[in-house]
């Protein structure tokens, strides 16, 4: 189920680091995305694996690895980002009773159908937008200044 989901809002703030602050020309490490989103690495390396196989995010090996956009972050529909993270072979709950089953459950349905339509219409761009609206800065890079 899409409600209740860490691992949901996970990827979207992972996507969203990644294309702050790399887009798709520069890498950051797994250790940086973690830092920034408060979470420890080996946790978050599930979903940038996924994201990885999705295609979503590529990953570069080596000294300056780590993971860029794995296409422009127009194309990067947010549904398609959570159910790259979402396990859909998992179980479903168990529902308890009679009347969650019969009432609650569809209801829940109909929210998660709701909020899976919301996400095709939304990008990783839409996201970065709205962090420009609310005054977020991108991190400068320092042009490379050599001296002879």
């Amino acid at each position: 189920m899409l409600l209740r989901r860490e691992r949901a809002m996970t990827s979207i703030a992972i996507m969203l680091d990644v294309a702050f602050h790399a887009g798709r020309t520069e890498a950051v490490s797994a250790a940086d995305i973690a830092e920034r989103l408060g979470q420890a690495r080996r946790g978050i390396e599930p979903v940038l694996q996924a994201l990885s196989r999705a295609g979503l995010l590529d990953s570069l090996r080596g000294p300056k690895g780590g993971y860029r956009l794995g296409r422009p972050p127009r194309d990067l529909r947010l549904a398609e980002v959570v159910a790259a993270a979402l396990d859909e072979d998992a179980p479903a709950e168990v529902q308890a009773g009679r009347l969650q089953a019969v009432v609650v459950a569809p209801l829940w349905g109909e929210m998660e159908a709701l909020c899976r339509e919301h996400l095709t219409r939304l990008t990783v761009a839409d996201l970065i937008k709205r962090a420009a609206a609310a005054g977020v800065k991108r991190p400068a890079v320092e042009p490379l200044n050599f001296v002879i």
